[in-house]
């Protein structure tokens, strides 16, 4: 297969590039909008130029199609004819043809592994890949992979017991420090998927040979490494086998390899935080033990006019606790997303639309933030811009209630108006309940009876608001905003002499 080296997508100068590997939007034509793509899909118009046909593609056939007016791609097998949709693509026409010809797997996953691309490009689908076939000599078998001893023993394994009334299900994660959050379980129509996350991701998936109740239990023992999945059974008769596994149980592979897992979630509150943004609160189900870690972010997928179409927004807590006797407990069963509701938003104005009752799918969490980042650090900053606040309310509470080493935490927040800042009242309360944090609000477009700092992000900014509270103190400089925003905001803590170690950008 032909294959495009990671590092070429996206090109180093593209606006699709940034610095922590976001992914940024650039100009469309108008009438090349999303909306416009799902229409022009359902059109009945032949987008892959064999007039209904799938074939199957060789790598040379491939490579043949490799110029933006006529541009075949290759994703985990399967080839589309994405000529049509050049100019419909948010990331622009030249991160396309970075896989021109190719497979385009890998850059792909870097991106956008997110993507429903089989529901967007289904209209372009050509055929498959041909696949080459591998011929041993004569007499030998082709060399199976065997793990070597140390990867063997760190190699999670389960195992299962029953009594009249319960089904537990074993898993030895071989890991010390188990915690809730890297265990997620949902169990649906006799369907239980039991997956341990880290950087890796152990599944148990099976569907099992009797029915359960909806009450799942997780037992964790955390210094053992030992996790405990509780179902009831319906019906206290003895199973004779746990049920049929299914295609993915029992592997153990690198998390971003793991294809996301969603369920269905219900709407149960929507208020209004302010004039353009509000708090969804979805209800998870009775069956799933979900707990979404601090900095990552969950995706939210409808159907749209028939296409399937995601987005990542990171959970938020329902409101800012001010009483940091201990941390809070959250119950668990709910999720909070402030979402700012866009007029002209395709994917907003149908959430906006969702009643009390409706339900959406949402993903298991991803993300690459790791609570040690700020477990080791002396000082912390926080820069947020708009909606670029939701990844800092988790990471707010986290390092006011359970890092004890913070001398500073500061928040600074850019909004347009002070119409737009979100939680004003709650930030400024917490700033007088903890000597530790302080909030700074700065406008780019301040009423004029505004006496606070104004403008946008520049380096005369940051040098006043991000300093060390020693010279030898230990920094993380958290950013979250608009791509351009990140970008710039980057660059200038580097020019004032910070290193790429002390900032992370949070891009979902």
């Amino acid at each position: 297969m032909l294959n495009v080296p990671p590092q070429a997508f996206p090109a180093p100068s593209s606006q699709q590039r940034v610095a922590a590997g976001g992914r940024a939007k650039v100009p469309l034509k108008p009438g090349r909008s999303l909306m416009d793509w799902i229409r022009l899909t359902k059109s009945g118009r032949d987008l892959t130029g064999l007039k209904g046909r799938l074939i199957e593609v060789t790598e040379d056939e491939l490579a043949k199609h490799n110029k933006k007016e006529d541009c075949w791609i290759c994703i985990r097998g399967f080839v589309y004819n994405v000529t049509p949709y050049m100019e419909y693509h948010p990331g622009g026409e030249d991160e396309l043809m970075k896989a021109a010809g190719a497979d385009g797997t890998d850059l792909f996953d870097q991106v956008h592994r997110w993507v429903n691309y089989e529901s967007m490009l289904k209209e372009c689908l050509v055929g498959r890949m041909a696949v080459k076939p591998i011929a041993a000599p004569k007499g030998m078998l082709p060399e199976k992979k065997v793990l070597g001893a140390s990867a063997r023993d760190l190699t999670p394994s389960y195992d299962w017991f029953q009594t009249d009334s319960l089904i537990t299900i074993v898993i030895y994660t071989k890991q010390k420090d188990m915690n809730a959050e890297l265990v997620i379980v949902d169990c649906e129509d006799k369907r239980l998927r039991g997956e341990i996350v880290d950087d890796h991701s152990y599944l148990v998936e099976v569907d099992l040979d009797h029915a359960v109740q909806e009450d799942v239990a997780v037992n964790i023992a955390e210094k053992v490494g030992k996790v405990e999945i509780i179902l009831k059974k319906k019906d206290n008769i003895h199973w004779k086998m746990l049920g049929q596994a299914l295609e993915s149980h029992n592997t153990f592979i690198k998390r971003t390899e793991r294809g996301l897992f969603y369920r269905k979630c219900k709407l149960v509150s929507k208020t209004e935080v302010t004039h353009d943004t509000k708090l969804l609160c979805l209800m998870l189900p009775r069956s799933t033990h979900l707990c979404v870690p601090v900095g990552q972010h969950i995706y939210l997928k409808q159907t749209i006019a028939g296409t399937e179409v995601v987005k990542p927004y990171t959970p938020v807590l329902p409101f800012l606790p001010l009483d940091f006797k201990e941390p809070p407990r959250h119950d668990g069963a709910h999720l909070y997303l402030m979402i700012k509701m866009y007029s002209c938003g395709l994917f907003t104005q149908a959430l906006d639309h969702l009643q009390i009752g409706d339900y959406i799918s949402v993903s298991n969490p991803e993300g690459n933030f790791k609570k040690s980042q700020v477990q080791t650090s002396e000082d912390l900053f926080l820069l947020a811009a708009g909606t670029g606040f939701t990844p800092m309310v988790k990471l707010l509470n986290f390092a006011l209630t359970e890092v004890g080493c913070l001398r500073t935490v500061r928040l600074i927040f850019f909004n347009k108006t002070e119409d737009d800042i979100l939680w004003r009242n709650q930030l400024e309360q917490l700033a007088l309940k903890d000597e530790r944090f302080e909030v700074q609000f700065i406008l780019s477009q301040p009423a004029k009876d505004w006496v606070g700092k104004q403008g946008k992000i520049s380096s005369s900014l940051l040098s006043e608001c991000v300093k060390r509270s020693r010279k030898d103190s230990k920094v993380l400089i958290c950013i979250c905003g608009p791509t351009p925003f990140t970008e710039q905001g980057v660059q200038y803590l580097k020019d004032l002499g910070y290193s790429q170690e002390e900032i992370h950008t949070f891009t979902a």
